[in-house]
């Protein structure tokens, strides 16, 4: 495959220019993704019996390839970044179309590992790819029409679920192949459709754990960990305590999609404008309001709009977290980005490791506690928000660096 700089691909038709790659496989790996997350729940339920801590188990196994997601800088010496990432999008898809043909705890757990190593391996690599691809001017805005473009794909996969499900009397099979092997296509015909872009800085292929970055790697593990209890157990409520079916579940899916559509740009925007401290600060207080509000619906008995509202509040609020991307991209020697973001993945996914199953067995006994705890792990993250400086850039990561250069001038 032909290889061009950055510059030589502005030379290209839109359609094949690096920024269209990324709005491509943005939109291709939510439809697998996201397909099986709207049919998991009702899935694993209905067909292999889970109860909360068959879920956390489930979602323990998901996390362990994002823990190792480190494993990139290895793969990096055997593979160019962007041939990695459209491979690991075609293992989602693979092990997507599979999901429904192992229908018990083992064959889950199982196909579960290979398609999260795909989502994981994926994910590294679109996020360095991003950052590297993407002016530090343009970024955040460019970034909010990326994840609106996921959102659209995504909003039409659930549309055609909601739609068709109940008319036709569609399988978990059926749905789960198409979704999957629609990915796999597109990931298919990206790896032979673009040439193999070279990224202006070469990547170190090597472990980089910087102690300036120090601020950048506490907010990733954080989000991890707080990310975890809604992905795992915001959906699964919706179906043992509301008993949502499969349309219904998905439609909320669908009103949420929609909202992040219409709200992705004005986010990145946003963040451009007021800046990755305040995008932060106001994501972690609203998330930490959501996660008590969402810990009352078990102690004081509130019903299923609030909980609804509260799942689509949740995503829109999740979509500020772009601004701790582009908080990396100021910070960041351009030669880190690529072995850096292997490394935030797997700092991300310490506690998703142990969180899930751990949590399930709580969840068992006081689900309300659970989202309690996330309450808590959003306002550790304010705290830590609170120490990203206005102008973020390298030597000045956070607001102690800020206070030590003006100390001599006092």
């Amino acid at each position: 495959m032909k290889t061009m700089t950055l510059s030589e691909a502005q030379s290209l038709p839109r359609w094949r220019r690096p920024v269209a790659l990324l709005f491509l496989m943005a939109a291709a790996m939510p439809v697998a993704f996201a397909t099986w997350s709207a049919l998991l729940n009702n899935f694993v339920i209905e067909v292999a019996d889970f109860d909360g801590s068959d879920i956390g188990w489930l979602h323990t196994v998901r996390e362990i390839p994002g823990f190792f997601a480190i494993g990139v800088i290895v793969l990096l010496m055997l593979f160019r970044e962007q041939v990695l990432g459209l491979v690991a999008l075609c293992l989602l898809g693979v092990a997507t179309a599979l999901t429904a043909q192992f229908p018990s705890l083992g064959g889950i757990l199982t196909i579960t590992m290979l398609s999260s190593i795909g989502f994981h391996y994926y994910e590294t690599v679109n996020q360095s790819l991003q950052l590297q691809w993407l002016d530090k001017q343009r970024a955040p805005q460019t970034l909010g029409w990326i994840i609106a473009a996921g959102s659209g794909a995504t909003f039409l996969a659930y549309v055609l679920i909601v739609l068709t499900w109940e008319a036709l009397g569609l399988s978990y099979s059926v749905v789960y192949w198409v979704s999957g092997g629609l990915t796999a296509a597109v990931a298919v015909f990206c790896l032979f459709a673009y040439p193999q872009f070279e990224s202006p800085n070469p990547q170190l292929k090597s472990f980089v754990l910087r102690r300036r970055y120090w601020l950048y790697y506490a907010l990733q593990f954080m989000s991890g960990a707080r990310r975890q209890i809604f992905v795992v157990f915001a959906g699964f409520m919706m179906v043992e305590k509301f008993g949502f079916a499969v349309h219904e579940i998905t439609a909320l899916f669908l009103i949420t999609l929609i909202a992040n559509m219409v709200s992705a740009p004005l986010v990145g925007r946003a963040v451009g404008v007021f800046g990755e401290r305040n995008a932060l600060v106001f994501e972690y207080i609203g998330l930490a309001a959501i996660f008590f509000l969402y810990g009352g619906l078990y102690y004081f008995g509130w019903g299923v709009v609030l909980a609804a509202a509260l799942y689509v509040f949740n995503h829109i609020f999740f979509s500020l977290a772009l601004a701790l991307k582009t908080y990396f991209q100021k910070i960041a020697d351009p030669g880190d980005i690529a072995p850096t973001a292997a490394v935030a993945f797997t700092i991300n996914h310490i506690a998703a490791v142990f969180l899930p199953a751990l949590l399930g067995y709580l969840w068992l006994t006081s689900p309300g506690l659970v989202f309690l705890a996330a309450a808590g792990m959003a306002l550790v993250s304010l705290t830590l928000a609170l120490m990203i400086p206005r102008h973020p850039e390298a030597g000045n990561e956070t607001i102690f660096a800020h206070l030590r250069r003006a100390q001599p001038a006092e």
